[in-house]
């Protein structure tokens, strides 16, 4: 124990790990184990295995930026965030969000669809469309 007329050492500066600690903030669009990881050129993000009907939920704070689907009719939702970062959620059912809307971390953007098996296939993209590891940014 540090005496009371002893003032106690100061705590050191946090690293500056560029922008690394703000990235590392998102979190888990649904619960579930990843069945298939990033790879730039197969796969631009990463595949969540999740029971059909689960919530999907934002990753971060930010704003609906597209509703769309594929052309296998999974629904697409693009959420703009701070920084230039995008992140897509695709296979989803039930879009509960408008484009244009605020959403908030942990907030209910929709539903995972049905499929053999059921899944979310999440993407990071940065202002330049380019696709991002996801893992570097979820906690």
């Amino acid at each position: 124990t540090t005496p009371a007329a002893e003032k106690p050492k100061e705590t050191p500066p946090s690293p500056d790990l560029g922008g690394a600690s703000k990235a590392a903030k998102m979190s888990m669009p649904v619960a579930g184990k990843i069945i298939r990881g990033y790879d730039k050129k197969k796969n631009q993000g990463i595949d969540i295995s999740a029971a059909a009907g689960t919530a999907v939920k934002a990753a971060d704070a930010g704003s609906v930026a597209v509703i769309s689907s594929d052309t296998n009719g999974s629904g697409i939702v693009i959420l703009r965030h701070g920084g230039g970062l995008l992140t897509v959620y695709v296979g989803v059912d039930g879009v509960s969000v408008a484009k244009g809307a605020k959403v908030t971390r942990g907030q209910s953007i929709g539903k995972v669809a049905k499929g053999d098996p059921a899944f979310l296939h999440f993407e990071i993209r940065n202002s330049n469309k380019d696709s991002l590891d996801p893992m570097a940014y979820l906690q």
